[in-house]
């Protein structure tokens, strides 16, 4: 799939803060990426939506949205192609049915993560690491931005396929 330089430009606008801020390594930085903010704009979230339905593997029967990012865009994309989605929390919790997803059974069953941006996969990496002792199938996660330092890459450790919309490189080849 091609880059979508529109789209690029879009989110940048959009989400690139200029500023001081402090990351969570505990390093300042004058920029700030905040995902948060393409989300919140229904118009923009549904393009990048649009370009998700195109990136998921065939036989996906469900789509996992990842708390809190991966929600919006998993029931976008879930609107958008008609596959159930589950919702994944960080842990289950620890009142009523103790889940940690919510939504459909999912064992046995072939289910896509979806994800807003990826930079370590940690996120994602305890999600499989979760799921996949509980029966799900997990081999693919489409994420709306890959910002590691090598896309497609920081997931290998859990045999996981990154699928990304948009790159760090993309991003930073029409913003500053």
């Amino acid at each position: 799939m091609t880059t979508d330089a529109t789209l690029a430009a879009d989110i940048d606008a959009t989400c690139r803060l200029h500023g001081e801020f402090t990351l969570r390594s505990g390093q300042v930085s004058d920029t700030y990426f905040d995902k948060y903010l393409f989300e919140a704009q229904p118009a923009l979230l549904d393009r990048v939506a649009a370009r998700m339905v195109d990136l998921l593997p065939e036989g996906t029967e469900l789509l996992g949205g990842l708390e809190m990012g991966g929600i919006p865009i998993a029931t976008m994309v879930s609107a958008r192609t008609g596959i159930p989605v589950i919702f994944i929390r960080k842990k289950a919790k620890e009142y009523g049915t103790a889940k940690l997803a919510e939504g459909p059974d999912f064992a046995g069953r072939r289910v896509t993560l979806i994800e807003d941006v990826i930079t370590s996969g940690g996120a994602v990496r305890d999600a499989v690491n979760a799921l996949r002792p509980a029966g799900a199938i997990v081999d693919t996660v489409v994420c709306a931005i890959d910002r590691s330092p090598a896309p497609g890459e920081s997931l290998r450790d859990v045999d996981l396929e990154i699928r990304s919309v948009l790159t760090r490189a993309e991003l930073d080849a029409v913003g500053s």
